[in-house]
Order: C-alpha cells, then sequence, then structure tokens
C-alpha cells in the first residue's frame, strides 16, 4: 500500500514537471537567456554587428558615473520615487479604507470610478495631460478664471513644474492599480475585529492605525516594492510628455538607456546594457531592504 501511494505521489510530481517545462522553457528563452546576453554585452562596446570587448572590461560601468546627463536622470528618477510613491500608497490605501465601508451606496461605482486610470492606455493618457497642460491648455484658462494666475504658465516647459506634472499624472493613473491590492487585503480581514474595537472604544485614526496598517503589512510591502520598481524604469511619462525636457531636466534613467540605444542614430547598446544593469542592481537592492523592514518574523 505504502509503495503504491509513493508510485501516485511520483507520478503526480512528473506530472506537475511536464506542465511546468513549457512555460518554463518559454521564460528561460524569452526572459533569462536576452538578460544573460545582456550582461555579455555590456562589457563591450562598438555598433552591434561588430562587437568587441571593451578595454578595460568594466570601461562602460566606469563611464556611467562620469555621465553626468546619466547622474541627472538619476536624480530625477529618485525625486520621482521620493515624492510620487509614498502620495501614490496612502492616498490608496485611504481610498481602500473608505469604499471599503459597507454603509457607502455605489461602492463599487467609486471603485470602478477610480480604478479606470489604470486601464488607460499609457500613451493616450499622456498625450491627454500633454494638452490639458499646455500653454494654451485648460488647466491654465480655469486656474486664469479663477483669477489663481494672472498669465500662462509653461508646464511642461519649465523644469519644476513639468516634474510636478510627471508626478501628478502618475499618481492620478496608479492610484487605483494599488487601492485594489489594499481592498483586496482589507476583505480578508474579519469585520468582527473591527466591531470588537468599537466595543472596546477605539475610534477610526486608532483603528486604522492600530488592526487597519499591520494587518496589510505585506500587501504594503508588495505594493511598495512594484512602486520602486516601477518608478526606477519610468519611461511612457518621460517621453511622452516631455521627451525628457527642458534640457533634460526630465529624463528618467530608462528614457536615457532608450536614447542611448534607438535614439542617437548609431546605438551603443554595450553602455545602455551596461546602465540597464546598474537599474537592475537598485531596483534588486531597494527591494531587498524593503523586504527586510516589512519582514515581522522573529
Amino acid at each position: 500500500m505504502t509503495k503504491k501511494r509513493g508510485g501516485i505521489k511520483a507520478q503526480q510530481r512528473r506530472a506537475g514537471w511536464i506542465f511546468l517545462l513549457p512555460a518554463t522553457f518559454m521564460i528561460a528563452v524569452m526572459s533569462f537567456w536576452p538578460m544573460i546576453q545582456a550582461l555579455f554585452t555590456s562589457f563591450k562596446k562598438g555598433p552591434i554587428l561588430n562587437m568587441t570587448m571593451a578595454e578595460p572590461w568594466y570601461n562602460n560601468y566606469a563611464r556611467i558615473f562620469q555621465d553626468k546627463i546619466f547622474m541627472t536622470a538619476m536624480g530625477n528618477t529618485f525625486f520621482y520615487l521620493i515624492i510620487q510613491v509614498p502620495i501614490m500608497l496612502v492616498l490608496a490605501i485611504l481610498l481602500a479604507q473608505i469604499l471599503n465601508n459597507r454603509d457607502i451606496r455605489f461602492r463599487g461605482l467609486f471603485r470602478t470610478m477610480v480604478f479606470l486610470p489604470c486601464a488607460t492606455s499609457l500613451v493616450s493618457y499622456a498625450l491627454i495631460f500633454k494638452s490639458l497642460f499646455a500653454t494654451q491648455g485648460l488647466i491654465n484658462q480655469v486656474l486664469i478664471n479663477l483669477h489663481i494666475i494672472h498669465e500662462n504658465i509653461n508646464w511642461l516647459g519649465t523644469a519644476g513644474t513639468a516634474k510636478f506634472v510627471i508626478i501628478f499624472a502618475l499618481i492620478w493613473r496608479w492610484t487605483g492599480y494599488n487601492m485594489v491590492f489594499y481592498l483586496a487585503g482589507l476583505q480578508n480581514i474579519d469585520y468582527q475585529v473591527y466591531e470588537a474595537a468599537k466595543i472596546d472604544g477605539a475610534n477610526g485614526w486608532s483603528t486604522f492605525w492600530k488592526i487597519t496598517v499591520p494587518l496589510l503589512r505585506p500587501v504594503i510591502v508588495m505594493t511598495f516594492i512594484m512602486s520602486i520598481n516601477g518608478t526606477l524604469q519610468l519611461f511612457d511619462e518621460s517621453v511622452n510628455l516631455t521627451n525628457g525636457g527642458p534640457a533634460n531636466a526630465t529624463i528618467t534613467m530608462s528614457h536615457y538607456v532608450y536614447n542611448m540605444s534607438f535614439g542617437q542614430g548609431v546605438g551603443k547598446f554595450g553602455y545602455a546594457s551596461a546602465m540597464s544593469f546598474v537599474i537592475f542592481i537598485m531596483v534588486a537592492v531597494l527591494a531587498a531592504i524593503n523586504l527586510k523592514v516589512g519582514d515581522t518574523r522573529d
């Protein structure tokens, strides 16, 4: 009987591996092999069809830290990260808390409205924001009519305001996406926990900080890591809203990698690959820090 059970388990394991093999093969071919190739490319120089090893082999990586444009792009990216991610996640968790209330009517409609920006095409929403914040756009007209400003502001042509527009666009689009994760986490919390807190005299604020936030910590860590990952690879907004301008004041690291690869006629794929791996290391380090900080196990 024991041998029969062991044989069945072995067959189930083999069947599981058989089902996994096609997906594993595709992931290896389409993801991991290109990553390995890119790593080798990062140590090379020259045109794509005639690349040779750089001398010294770490030349592309050393060049990164002497590249003023990349340093600017890195500073811009981390500026977006530091400002946008906390605001977006706080708004997402507050909206999730509000829309998880059973007493609110039309909760489904409000949830859909908050989530809809996430379903919008990246290019479409960037073009809409570019139109709204144009010098003769709707935002300037509304502000002038409300007597908040007296002349049109060149939102996308000034470094400070252009960064603000990108941050505002990111918050508008991705808050609803993160809200869905928090809603799912809140719905897994037994409602009796909140009822018990009310009986004990806890108000809404203390309930939020002492019950909701601790129980949502795994979801918060996950969304924080995903948001960091997405922001460090930010591309569409920089390209479609400002094209990295004015004078590279809003360019991101991924945008600069694209420019080095495809945007300047002759692609510098070796240098672009080296920058990509530097971004990968940043993502990995920040993700590891977040996992360590968010780990509540003893």
